[in-house]
């Protein structure tokens, strides 16, 4: 069963760039539902699908699969949901690697870093770039950011 275990924090500067390359990334959700998300992502010229339930504040189940890119523009037309459109840079630091997302469109100025840990209670270093955790607030979850932007917080 596949697990994703990640924390969530925002960010404070822009120091993460330094070396980091950016990749383009769209993504919409078909689904959303309690604690279940289908979501289907388009980065770079790779497609995606993924089925994403949530198990506790920090662990969800995922199942991503390779789709074709243009299955994937077709599916984004069915959401009912805002496409989210966003800049990822991939950051290593001290053995992790972050990915600190920096949000366009209706999300604009909202700036955030995941780190994906293999234990609930990992003990990880924080790049001095990240600012106040936000794993347990729910508004900053993709899923919910395509139904409320961050504009109208």
């Amino acid at each position: 069963m596949p697990l994703e275990i990640e924390r969530k924090f925002l960010v404070n500067s822009d120091r993460y760039k330094i070396g980091a390359k950016p990749v383009h990334i769209m993504q919409a959700y078909l689904t959303i539902q309690n604690h279940l998300a289908i979501r289907v992502r388009i980065e770079g010229r790779n497609a995606s699908l993924a089925i994403k339930s949530k198990v506790s504040e920090r662990v969800n189940r995922e199942y991503e699969y390779s789709i074709p890119l243009d299955e994937a523009q077709s599916m984004m037309k069915l959401s009912e949901h805002s496409v989210i459109t966003k800049t990822r840079y991939l950051v290593d630091f001290k053995r992790h690697t972050w990915e600190v997302d920096e949000f366009h469109g209706d999300n604009e100025g909202l700036v955030v870093a995941e780190i994906e840990l293999d234990d609930e209670n990992e003990i990880f270093e924080k790049p001095d770039w990240l600012d106040n955790e936000v794993t347990s607030d729910y508004r900053y979850l993709n899923s919910n950011l395509s139904k409320s932007s961050y504009k109208t917080w």
